[in-house]
């Protein structure tokens, strides 16, 4: 076999239909033989089952059978081929004649020959028939050789089984945009007849204009996490810097506390050493004036025993008037000016003028969580879409009131028909915000803030469940939380002006008397999925009881009335 085929070329074992060497070849009763894929589909092609060279017609399809000797001969064909020195086979894999530089250096990464034995050089190009890899020199022969030069060459690539059809062994040509997958010429005659098939070379240019569009999505994508991460980094920045400036702010007041805790402890040794000392002084005053007056008694003592022993008559007679007259006060009549002092008392009052201290810090730290939250002031004005029909608004939307007059106005979604509300033109959806509102000489009002979502045409409880965070008066003195249930407050004095705080993205909803600065109460681990408005309510007329209205500072009246002393001066 062996011999035989050694005076023979590829040209004779090619096939008649694909002029390819033969591929699983069969053979047909007529003598001819064939690749079973090119007779199978040529068959499947025409309405007559007959040879392709003889023209020989069967009148049943015959059965297929390999051709044994001719697929061995093929196959030995095939093996030396590859072995021939300059046409598939390298005995040294390096002098190969014509070869550049670069070719005779070992190939660094990429597809490699498939017949180079010595140092594998680098692909130059990849055939799709034979499935190998050649390198300029072991390319020639697909030049040089008709057989091979029908054979199809692509670009170098590694898997090179994984481009023929696993069915039929012959490349894959077409896509079928149908079942959206890749097929070889048989395929497209088979099991994808009457399909959309294209060439793969115009699917791959349509998808590359696809991802041109997937690619610049991406990139908008890219740029917008992009965008997101800078902002998380500098909210962490800003958290970080906040969180600093806390510290060094906790840190001064309560340094400044310790430092007036130790004055005050000094003081207050002092000026019990003081008392003490000046007590003693007087102690020692009176102990030796008392001394004094000792020595006196004691002596006047013994001159009377003496007299009262005497016999001389008229000696007595004229000592006693000296001796008997009134004697010193005793100690208890001495003055209080040796009593023990009352130290608790000034104890107390230094602990006092402590406590007056703290309650000073503590009202410029109010002042000073206000002037912060006031940095985020907005300029807000009322809705007429959203106002109650009862409700008369101000020309500059600043103010509004009940007036007790129905205004016959447009049916309107945003509306309020049962609260008697109105909200702010203004809507946040993420960032902090703060407005004022003047509330003196009002029995009832409501404020604060709502989500867009809340029902305006019926009535539900002012809660955070039904999308409301108010803070509210009633009845003139009766100040309230509206919750689940209600809170009611115990302020410290009536505000004036109210201020509301937001931090959307930390759900948190604050209040503050803008009189005292205090903090009347916050509404934390609030969960905002959408717009919020400002809110407003100045309650119902009640005759005249409340008829003021209730009136939304603007920005420069907010920076007026607020200018705060430094925290620590």
């Amino acid at each position: 076999m062996s011999a035989a085929s050694s005076h023979r070329s590829e040209e004779d074992f090619l096939c008649s239909i694909c002029l390819e060497v033969f591929t699983d070849p069969v053979s047909t009763s007529c003598g001819h033989t064939f690749c079973r894929s090119c007779l199978t589909l040529h068959w499947t092609a025409g309405n007559v089952v007959s040879c392709p060279v003889c023209k020989h017609v069967f009148t049943d399809k015959p059965e297929l059978h390999v051709n044994i000797v001719i697929k061995e001969m093929v196959s030995q064909l095939r093996r030396e081929d590859r072995q021939q020195p300059g046409g598939g086979g390298d005995s040294g894999g390096g002098d190969s004649g014509g070869a550049s530089a670069s070719e005779q250096s070992a190939a660094e990464g990429g597809v490699l020959c498939d017949l180079c034995t010595g140092t594998r050089l680098k692909a130059f190009k990849s055939c799709l028939v034979c499935l190998s890899s050649y390198c300029k020199t072991h390319l020639e022969p697909h030049g040089s050789r008709s057989a091979l030069r029908r054979h199809q060459l692509v670009e170098p690539v590694d898997n090179l089984e994984g481009r023929l059809c696993p069915r039929h062994d012959k490349p894959l040509e077409l896509f079928c945009q149908s079942d959206q997958a890749c097929v070889c010429m048989l395929c497209s005659i088979l099991e994808h007849k009457n399909h959309q098939l294209v060439p793969l070379r115009d699917e791959a240019e349509a998808k590359k204009a696809e991802l041109g569009k997937v690619e610049a999505e991406l990139q908008q994508v890219i740029q917008r996490k992009q965008e997101k991460m800078e902002e998380i980094r500098k909210v962490v920045r800003s958290s970080k810097e906040a969180a600093d400036e806390a510290e060094a702010e906790g840190v001064a007041v309560f340094t400044a506390l310790v430092q007036a805790a130790q004055e005050g402890l000094k003081r207050l040794r002092e000026d019990v050493d003081e008392t003490r000392r000046a007590k003693e002084k007087v102690a020692e005053g009176l102990l030796e004036d008392l001394d004094q007056e000792l020595c006196e008694l004691l002596r006047k003592r013994s001159e009377l025993q003496q007299l009262s022993h005497s016999e001389d008559h008229l000696h007595l007679l004229q000592s006693l008037p000296t001796l008997t007259t009134a004697a010193p006060a005793g100690w208890e009549e001495v003055e209080d000016g040796v009593s023990a002092p009352l130290y608790g008392e000034m104890v107390a009052r230094a602990v006092a003028r402590l406590e007056e201290t703290v309650k000073t810090r503590i009202e410029k730290l109010r002042e000073s969580g206000l002037r912060k939250v006031q940095q985020y002031a907005v300029d807000v004005t009322l809705d007429p879409e959203t106002v109650n029909l009862w409700l008369h608004l101000s020309e500059d939307r600043k103010q509004v009131h009940d007036d007790n007059v129905w205004k016959e106005l447009p049916g309107n979604p945003k509306r309020f028909m049962i609260l008697i509300s109105v909200l702010g033109e203004q809507s946040f959806s993420s960032g902090r915000f703060y407005f004022e509102v003047q509330v003196q000489r009002k029995t009832e009002w409501y404020l604060g803030v709502v989500v867009e979502s809340i029902e305006r045409e019926g009535f539900k409880d002012m809660a955070p469940e039904n999308g409301f965070w108010v803070l509210s008066l009633e009845n003139k003195r009766k100040y309230q939380i509206n919750d689940s249930p209600s809170v009611n407050l115990k302020l410290q004095s009536r505000p004036k002006r109210v201020g509301v705080f937001v931090d959307y993205d930390e759900g948190l909803v604050s209040f503050y008397d803008a009189d005292t600065a205090a903090l009347i109460h916050s509404f934390t681990g609030c969960c905002f999925t959408e717009k919020v408005f400002p809110f407003f309510s100045p309650g119902v007329m009640h005759g005249s009881l409340n008829s003021e209205p209730l009136i939304i500072s603007s920005l420069n009246e907010i920076g007026e009335i607020y200018e705060l002393p430094d925290l620590f001066e």
